[in-house]
């Protein structure tokens, strides 16, 4: 099922492979991810579809991380490179749209902004609901626990301060969404969930499709796909070695890297990790680096050699800090903050790939701007590509629906190119 949704974006992001590389044309016109009209017009008359079509399979390409936009050109994810031979990958990938389904369907024009970000924090509940049902559920009951659960969240929350704290004696603001009717944010939030095949609506009823009841089921079990057992790295490519390295403890996998280091020579080994890092899969490159640590000195000059790549700085910045004698804790003052916040984002892009809600709440700590808005600031300044996916697993995952509200306004805004 999930191939069959993402058929679409999968077949417009193998265009823009194809169609779009370096030295074949540009696919966007302003920076911000949207398709010219030379070039939409370009894949409808291709691949015999409207451009209309085009428009919103591009949309999904990039919101299920097929597609990675870096300025005014485009280039595949990872996720559409491992499309015919991981079935994860192509789950990962619809899990990402999933997610991001408040994106991939935008409310209706003239919705107070408030209201429509405490639906979309009051829609997991709904979810499970529907999940515990195991069937059709009339819309008008949906609805009943839709505003009960809003209640509870205006009732429950804890705002974050983002703008001046009020004088004392000052009257707060009235709650613009107090008077705010749910039956439309509703059935605007079931429709979006039907559109990338979460479940389906009729007849005042909505049910989950076997993909979203699976999909639900696992956010609420907080289960993560495993990696493969590493017997017989070894003998593995080293991207397929990293893969099998993921879940292991990190002596074990030291251990790992050791004896797959010990089959090759270092030269080809160290070229093989490194080209291992350039790919699209953030977890990929974080543990490349980590066995380049294994390998020392001999791989130091590879290690210079690739500083000046952005996507490979911040690690090979790192790892030369703690190769001159700096302590790990202590590396990080080796990149300047906008390079401290890339790595952020990049490393979150892997939690959000391969790891638990927790660990990308956890992961907030890690960054090093003081402040939710700070850090959401330099964020979308940054320009990774993988920004709207992170914030939206972030905004998922985080159980505070003031701060999630926050990040998921955010993700709208470097999705959608504004301010």
């Amino acid at each position: 099922m999930a191939r069959s949704g993402l058929a679409g974006a999968a077949r417009v992001a193998r265009w823009a492979d194809s169609a779009l590389g370096p030295g074949r044309g540009s696919a966007t016109a302003d920076g911000k991810a949207t398709l010219s009209d030379a070039t939409a017009d370009q894949a409808a008359r291709e691949l015999g579809l409207t451009a209309a079509t085009i428009r919103a399979d591009w949309d999904t390409a990039r919101l299920a991380g097929l597609i990675e936009v870096h300025g005014d050109s485009a280039r595949p994810g990872w996720r559409l490179r491992a499309w015919n031979r991981d079935d994860s990958a192509v789950l990962r990938g619809w899990v990402a749209l999933f997610d991001a389904w408040s994106l991939a369907h935008p409310e209706p024009a003239g919705q107070e902004p408030a209201a429509v970000a405490e639906v979309v924090s009051a829609m997991p509940q709904v979810l499970s609901f529907l999940q515990l049902s195991a069937g059709p559920v009339p819309v008008d009951q949906l609805l009943d626990l839709l505003e009960q659960r809003v209640t509870e969240l205006r009732t429950e929350r804890c705002e974050v301060p983002y703008g001046p704290r009020l004088e004392p004696g000052t009257e707060p603001a009235p709650d613009p969404t107090a008077d705010t009717p749910l039956a439309p944010l509703l059935d605007w939030a079931l429709h979006a969930l039907a559109s990338v095949g979460a479940l389906t609506c009729g007849d005042g009823q909505a049910t989950l499709t076997p993909l979203g009841n699976w999909a639900v089921w696992v956010k609420l079990e907080q289960i993560c796909v495993a990696a493969q057992s590493p017997a017989g790295n070894i003998e593995q490519p080293a991207e397929d070695m990293l893969r099998g390295c993921a879940q292991l403890r990190p002596n074990a996998a030291r251990a790992e890297y050791r004896a797959w280091l010990a089959a090759r020579p270092v030269g080809s080994a160290v070229a093989e990790l490194l080209g291992a890092a350039r790919g699209e899969d953030a977890l990929l490159r974080g543990l490349a680096f980590d066995a380049l640590r294994v390998v020392g000195a001999p791989a130091e000059p590879d290690v210079r050699g690739v500083v000046d790549e952005p996507t490979l700085r911040p690690y090979a910045l790192l790892w030369l800090a703690e190769h001159d004698g700096a302590d790990p804790e202590d590396a990080h003052e080796a990149l300047t903050r906008r390079e401290a916040t890339w790595l952020w984002v990049d490393t979150a892009a892997a939690v959000a790939d391969h790891g638990e809600a927790p660990l990308l709440v956890r992961h907030l700590e890690a960054a090093v701007q003081f402040t939710v808005p700070a850090l959401l600031e330099e964020v979308r300044a940054v320009g990774h590509p993988r920004t709207v996916q992170v914030l939206v697993a972030l905004a998922a995952a985080h159980p505070d629906p003031a701060l999630a509200k926050a990040v998921r306004r955010a993700a709208f805004q470097v999705h959608t190119g504004g301010s």
